[in-house]
């Protein structure tokens, strides 16, 4: 690896940025980002990044919007070092959920997340983003990539009689995603339709699709108070599954989730660690981890050396 590159982060995350950096054969680059007794924020790079090719990774977890200011500050502050190229790498994006206005005068936050770092006019890479509709949000190029090869992988090393397993699609919203990842592993795919009464509360669930002696398994993007999953396990069980196994992209287990999951059907919940859940593993011996640094580091690799990042759309690194 050239020592052209800086891997810098914030503290949304240092866990993860370790990783991508063990991968990378780097050091993560020395940063103090402080939070002063008047609220504001400071940041202060402790190395030379000029003429450096820069990554930022910063997550959405924890104190969103002091994550979000870290990372407009860093982004800033490479600039006026005269960095290179600046590269925002962004593994969950923060207020994603937020992509459209779904009631009378509601800000879509995700494109204004967008023109906030369009401002800085530098390069940014969406990984696995909750709506695929955010690449539109910007100006300046962006890749989304996918988690499917890693979940696929994951289920196929660790899921006994995956072959006889139904994808389960928790609402409409996701059956795109999980067609696909029933066709990569050759199973059969189900739907759950779900309402609602309030946001994160749902009132009634209707399985579409045949579960009886089989392992289900359902695939969402993003699990919150996880009372949409602890529901669909149990109308799984009702419905004659074996098993019920949850795989989620971003595992946020927020409020009662971890209480929630704990007393569920679940057999397991898998969730990627693109938000740090190490103590909440210690809680939940049914969570268990997707690391994720791997398709990070070699995104960071292509684009460094020029080259084509597309392959990650299809295929885990190694595979």
């Amino acid at each position: 690896m050239s020592n052209s590159i800086k891997l810098i982060t914030g503290n949304s995350h240092p866990e993860l940025a370790k990783l991508v950096a063990k991968k990378l054969h780097v050091e993560v680059a020395k940063i103090l980002p402080v939070k002063l007794t008047n609220q504001e924020i400071s940041i202060i790079i402790g190395e030379s990044v000029r003429d450096e090719d820069v990554f930022i990774l910063q997550t959405n977890c924890g104190e969103i919007n002091d994550h979000l200011m870290e990372l407009l500050m860093i982004i800033s502050a490479c600039k006026s070092a005269s960095a290179r190229r600046i590269t925002a790498v962004l593994p969950c994006y923060p207020y994603s959920r937020a992509d459209k206005k779904d009631k009378a005068r509601a800000p879509i936050t995700a494109k204004l997340v967008a023109n906030m770092i369009t401002t800085c006019k530098e390069y940014i890479r969406l990984y696995f983003g909750h709506a695929s509709q955010i690449q539109g949000f910007f100006d300046i190029p962006v890749d989304n990539l996918y988690a499917e090869p890693m979940l696929a992988k994951y289920i196929k090393e660790n899921i006994p009689d995956y072959k006889n397993a139904v994808v389960v699609s928790p609402d409409s919203g996701g059956a795109k995603r999980c067609t696909s990842l029933a066709d990569r592993l050759d199973t059969d795919f189900a739907l759950i339709h779900k309402e609602r009464k309030r946001a994160n509360e749902v009132s009634r669930m209707v399985l579409v699709g045949e579960v009886a002696g089989k392992v289900a398994i359902i695939v969402d993007d993003m699990a919150d108070t996880c009372g949409t999953l602890g529901l669909a396990a149990q109308v799984l069980i009702e419905h004659g599954a074996k098993c019920v196994y949850a795989i989620v992209v971003h595992g946020i287990l927020s409020g009662k989730a971890l209480k929630v999951i704990n007393e569920s059907a679940l057999s397991e919940v898998v969730v990627t660690n693109t938000i740090p859940h190490q103590e909440k593993k210690e809680i939940c011996p049914k969570l268990k981890t997707i690391d994720i640094s791997c398709i990070i580091s070699e995104a960071i690799r292509r684009t460094h050396n020029g080259e084509s990042v597309s392959y990650l759309f299809s295929n885990a690194p190694g595979l």
